[in-house]
């Protein structure tokens, strides 16, 4: 009886100890698959962090907010000569737009406000098109009710003159210029340019 007790006990004991080989086995395999996948975690957020630090690095604009705005001239729509000290004593937005860019449309009319409520104080717009098509851009201008009469283009898109001196390589850019020929905010929303030309200008 004893004995048979103990044949019985053997193999209870074996599976036992198959279990826990299994288990030790398994949580081994666990643990090694979880060291891999945090470590290629850490690696894949460290390659993402590089590539968004070299996305801005790349559509870094040349000018930030205290530097003066370059020197430079272009031909308007009309093919009248247009420099950038021409607006020396006035507050300017030098725009970056395309005809073909949703979002430059879109915040088009907000500009058309922010014009028709500064210019009499000394506000005025650069609009400088990023383009391959001439027609298109000044049908554009006159569809979005663009009224400032500076307008110029580059119709070889980001490879242009103007758009290579800024660096811009997406659009809309904006640069806010102060009458002393100062960049002060780069790429504002209308609205913080509504607010930086009230407390400048004396409008609300």
């Amino acid at each position: 009886m004893a004995l048979g007790m103990k044949s019985m006990a053997m193999p209870i004991h074996n599976a036992k100890v198959n279990f826990h080989c299994r288990y030790s086995r398994h949580k081994r395999q666990f643990t090694t698959a979880y060291t891999m996948t945090s470590k290629q975690t850490q690696w894949g957020l460290g390659i993402l962090a590089f590539v968004m630090f070299a996305w801005y690095q790349y559509r870094k604009p040349n000018f930030s907010a205290g530097e003066p705005l370059p020197v430079f001239s272009a031909l308007s729509m009309n093919g009248d000569s247009i420099r950038s000290t021409d607006f020396r004593g006035k507050y300017v937005l030098v725009q970056f737009w395309g005809s073909w860019c949703g979002p430059c449309r879109a915040e088009n009319p907000q500009l058309v406000g922010l014009y028709q409520k500064f210019q009499p104080k000394g506000f005025d717009i650069l609009s400088i098109g990023i383009e391959t098509n001439e027609a298109r851009w000044k049908n554009a201008i006159e569809r979005d009710g663009m009224i400032w009469p500076n307008h110029t283009a580059d119709f070889k898109r980001f490879d242009g003159q103007l758009a290579t001196l800024f660096n811009v390589k997406s659009i809309p850019s904006t640069f806010l210029v102060n009458p002393q020929g100062n960049i002060i905010a780069v790429n504002a929303q209308p609205a913080e340019i509504q607010q930086i030309l009230s407390q400048n200008l004396g409008v609300h």
